[in-house]
């Protein structure tokens, strides 16, 4: 049994080399320069930035336009009543600061990550990011088509589109945040990286709105992940990384919560695990006890890396392969036993 501080648990995403499968992903810890450096100082083998949203740069744009020619449609001097702005810092100069300055204050990969709402918007975007300095981009695409007039075909072919625009344009690695709602994500996700992605993040998580019934507006409400939402990234990363092969990095992400489920993503064949919300529950330095359970319990279980573990329950692996798809469907259905609650119902029966 190999000790656990020898196990090595370095790997590789993107092309990057990392000292950690453990990636913290997008969130307000990364949002900062001190929040990246003790999520770094903590463990964790690379960094995810927040999006950057063209939706936000252009809405700025267009209320400091507003603002700056209100009037002038009356009067011609309302022009003047404002001096010219020749250092104004937008959205867009914000982020490729803390793309730049947490570079600077930290030794691993930062991979920046950006959420366009138009082809330009990627392209443009996608190149001042590389040239602030990230080591890779991670496209977030995250929009809910209600177009009734739009066809899946035509939904996927504009992300794929996109994708291809971006990659073509920029030297960095890309990978793409997909969403499990495309129509077949096995054929989908093999066009993605045909389309020139290194890699593939599953999966994006969409927040739904709630509603105050007492004003009834619809309210914008985030709730952290739960364990159980890492069911459907291990269910499509153990279908894919055989039918994508080794070249193609996999990121598991949404419901990373304890070292148990870096290794159940890991053993499905993800190359990393992103975690959120774990730390912002329980701080940065929750990272070292998460390092601690993968290395004590793959010392246990004589793996002595990561590399060895990786893939080990995919479904080319599996000892049952069916177990990821839908010939498993009756026997999750019949792993219900409805033994304890016929007991209590005879119980209170009894006790009329």
């Amino acid at each position: 049994m190999p000790d656990a501080h020898e196990v090595d648990l370095t790997t590789t995403y993107l092309g990057l080399q990392l000292s950690s499968p453990i990636v913290a992903s997008a969130g307000p810890l990364t949002r900062q320069v001190d929040g990246s450096r003790a999520l770094v100082d903590a463990g964790v083998g690379a960094l995810v930035l927040p999006s950057l949203f063209e939706e936000e740069i252009i809405a700025e744009e267009v209320g400091l336009s507003y603002a700056l020619e209100a009037g002038s449609e009356h009067f011609a001097e309302a022009l003047d009543y404002f001096p010219a702005i020749t250092n104004f810092s937008s959205t867009a100069d914000r982020y490729l600061e803390l793309v730049e300055h947490t570079k600077k204050a930290v030794a691993v990969p930062v991979i920046a990550s950006l959420n366009a709402s138009s082809s330009g918007g990627w392209v443009r975007y996608a190149r001042l990011i590389a040239d602030a300095g990230a080591d890779a981009l991670e496209l977030n695409l995250y929009r809910v088509p209600t177009d009734p007039s739009l066809t899946s075909a035509q939904v996927e072919e504009t992300d794929l589109e996109l994708v291809a625009s971006v990659c073509a344009s920029v030297s960095l690695p890309v990978a793409a945040k997909l969403s499990p709602y495309y129509s077949a994500m096995a054929g989908f996700a093999a066009r993605v990286v045909a389309a020139g992605a290194r890699g593939l993040v599953l999966f994006n998580r969409f927040y739904q709105p709630d509603l105050d019934l007492d004003t009834m507006d619809v309210v914008p409400k985030v709730e952290l992940s739960h364990t159980w939402e890492l069911r459907l990234p291990l269910r499509w990363i153990a279908i894919l990384r055989p039918q994508l092969g080794p070249g193609v990095s996999l990121a598991a992400t949404s419901g990373m919560q304890r070292g148990t489920d870096v290794i159940k993503a890991l053993a499905v064949g993800a190359d990393v695990a992103m975690m959120t919300s774990a730390m912002l529950r329980s701080g940065p330095g929750y990272v070292r006890s998460v390092e601690h359970e993968i290395r004590a319990w793959l010392s246990e279980h004589d793996y002595r890396s990561v590399a060895q573990l990786r893939g080990s329950v995919s479904q080319a692996t599996a000892e049952d392969a069916t177990a990821f798809e839908r010939a498993n469907y009756l026997k999750t259905l019949h792993s219900w036993t409805a033994e304890p609650v016929v007991r209590g119902a005879a119980a209170a029966e009894g006790e009329r």
